[in-house]
């Protein structure tokens, strides 16, 4: 099961050359990068601006020569701004972590900052962050060097390789939300058309919301909220435990079969995995894990939900097609369970037996 890397939420990042000093944030499909921006130390107040196609949430590092805090959670929509530091900051540097919401899966790829801080799950302060203490764990934080604007104020990018605008971000976003959703809005890229519109549509009177949420800037908040409830199209996974729920899905289409994990459910909440096209059959398996990713037992026994159909998995992010042989190829043999689709919708409860 998911060791130290629990499902999707960190980004890879390097820096690069661009023309409108954005971040560039990796995805495994998309192979965006994340980029800093150039510039010198914020003398200001410090935001942040997503043009991406995920609802975000970052944590801020400030460094200096004495001590090194950590700051989150800020969540961020696409096409929106957030300020995450008032007033002038005389640190030596800047640094910053980036996650996707766990509504997302297994999309983006982790990110690899040189500086290892301490975060928290939850919303959090940590004044000496190099130094992690109980219900705190590491996150690879990239150093930032963002643009002054006009105003004084200090503005950071978040884009992917597409370099989408504000209009393009928020459409990629709803395209991606629909396409998680099970409605058929691909190709994920920031581009209206009637086939978006007939699967936003769809999705807005399947889930009982109106036309007018789609001008509202709650929509993201509003569509992913719907995406947390059962669902009666494709496959949906709802936490009934207290503990985090690790999970991943295979599908078959009758050539291959892929796995794809881990995907994080907190306590109380759902989740639909990505299953795109048309598969012949579906798989699940889920486990519950600690505060440190570990698996959960109960009465000495794993506290997981699967089946006896033997598949590939590995201890962190992961997408495999070839199930020969798991064990001699490095990869942990676990046990999925079939899932009937053939009504349209299945919702997976895990509970405490």
């Amino acid at each position: 099961m998911p060791g130290p890397v629990p499902g999707i939420h960190v980004f890879a990042a390097q820096v690069l050359p661009s023309r409108r000093r954005t971040f560039r944030i990796a995805r495994a499909l998309a192979a965006a990068v994340l980029a800093c921006l150039v510039a010198s130390t914020a003398q200001a107040d410090f935001k942040i601006c997503n043009r991406m196609s995920y609802v975000v949430e970052v944590a801020i590092g400030i460094d200096d020569r004495s001590s090194t805090a950590t700051r989150g959670w800020f969540r961020i929509d696409p096409a929106q701004c957030r300020v995450v530091a008032q007033g002038t900051l005389t640190a030596d540097r800047l640094l910053l972590h980036a996650r996707a919401l766990a509504v997302y899966g297994a999309s983006p790829t982790p990110q690899d900052g040189a500086d290892r801080l301490c975060v928290a799950q939850d919303n959090f302060v940590i004044a000496a962050a190099r130094q992690c203490r109980g219900g705190q764990s590491q996150a690879a934080f990239s150093e930032v060097k963002p643009s002054k604007t006009e105003d004084g104020t200090m503005v950071a990018y978040l884009a992917e390789s597409a370099e989408y605008d504000d209009e393009q971000a928020r459409l990629a976003a709803i395209q991606r939300l629909l396409v998680i959703a099970g409605y058929d809005a691909a190709p994920i890229d920031g581009v209206d058309g009637p086939k978006t519109q007939a699967a936003l549509a769809a999705f807005l009177k399947s889930r009982g919301l109106g036309t007018d949420l789609v001008q509202s800037p709650n929509l993201f908040a509003a569509m992913i909220k719907a995406l947390e409830a059962p669902s009666g199209n494709g496959l949906t996974w709802c936490n009934d435990t207290p503990h985090i729920i690790m999970a991943a899905v295979a599908s078959d289409d009758g050539k291959s079969v892929i796995s794809r994990g881990w995907y994080r459910i907190e306590p109380g909440k759902c989740l639909h995995p990505d299953v795109s096209g048309q598969p012949r059959q579906v798989y699940s398996f889920a486990e519950a894990v600690d505060a440190s990713n570990q698996a959960l037992k109960l009465k000495d026994k794993p506290l997981n939900w699967g089946g006896h159909v033997s598949l590939c998995t590995r201890d962190s992010k992961f997408e495999i097609n070839d199930h020969g042989d798991c064990a001699a190829r490095g990869f942990n043999p676990t046990g999925f369970a079939p899932v009937d689709l053939s009504g349209g919708g299945k919702t997976l409860r895990f509970t405490v037996p």
